[in-house]
């Protein structure tokens, strides 16, 4: 992969930064993005160059890649790493913010794909990896729409792969488990988290497992330029992996995927403080 370019979104912190820094350090031309380019600053040096690209903005993506293109000539990697979470029950969720992170979790992804796919057709080669998570493997109370979208994500790489096999595209699905990142923060961070705790809500009563469900991906967390290691050494194997699963308690993730449904319904639900739910008076 020395030399090659690479291109990777959503670098402004976390997985995103430390897939861009090793990608770097392995000796690759990289080109990392992300919505707000003031974030990039710490990235814009020797071979990382910082370019704005919003997921969710067509013309923002076609002006990355043509960037790249008359730079580079080529894009060997995609990294599609940009997303959001949300959190909450999905009884109660915004259902605007439910069309934004479809947005950005599938749609945007799938608009970069498409937007690097010609290049890498006429070059006969290229990578695209799609970071999903764990969590679109199987779901958990108050994660249900970033579940949903991110198993959205995977069951399209999967189509892509095979559709894109013949042009010499390889496709990757990178499914995280814990790694240390700012996602929990930022949605922590959000008011839409109060909402539960406020008298209306049906889920008052459990309002602090839902801000425990927003912390959980932040326990026991990789650290995020480990991950990125394992990760670029598997994206580099000819040909790459389908799926890679790194990242804190993935074992027992997949260990939990195999359980049956009604005894993994029972687990998470006393987990999350579901049997403490108390229904509205009549």
């Amino acid at each position: 992969m020395h030399g090659k370019t690479v291109l990777i979104t959503g670098c402004s912190s976390g997985i995103g930064r430390s897939l861009a820094r090793e990608a770097a350090r392995r000796g690759m031309t990289v080109y990392a993005t992300a919505r707000r380019p003031e974030t990039l600053h710490e990235l814009g040096d020797g071979d990382i160059h910082a370019l704005p690209l919003d997921v969710t903005d067509a013309d923002s993506i076609d002006a990355a890649v043509h960037t790249i293109a008359a730079r580079s000539g080529r894009i060997d990697v995609l990294l599609n790493n940009a997303g959001q979470a949300l959190f909450g029950p999905l009884a109660e969720v915004p259902l605007e913010r439910v069309g934004n992170l479809l947005a950005t979790n599938v749609t945007g992804q799938l608009a970069v794909c498409q937007a690097v796919i010609p290049l890498m057709s006429r070059a006969g080669a290229g990578c695209i990896a799609n970071v999903g998570s764990i969590m679109g493997v199987f779901t958990t109370p108050f994660v249900g729409a970033y579940s949903a979208s991110k198993a959205a994500l995977h069951l399209a790489s999967d189509a892509l792969r095979m559709e894109l096999a013949p042009l010499g595209i390889d496709v990757v699905v990178v499914q995280p488990g814990a790694v240390k990142s700012s996602i929990a923060d930022n949605a922590l961070a959000d008011d839409e988290l109060a909402h539960y705790a406020r008298e209306e809500s049906l889920y008052r009563s459990v309002h602090r497992h839902i801000l425990r469900r927003a912390r959980a991906s932040q326990d026991n967390p990789m650290d995020s330029e480990e991950f990125a290691r394992r990760v670029w050494e598997q994206l580099l194997r000819s040909p790459p992996p389908a799926v890679i699963r790194e990242g804190g308690g993935s074992g027992a993730f997949q260990f939990l995927s195999r359980l049956p449904r009604r005894a993994r319904d029972a687990l998470f639900s006393r987990h999350f403080g579901l049997r403490d739910l108390r229904r509205p008076a009549p």
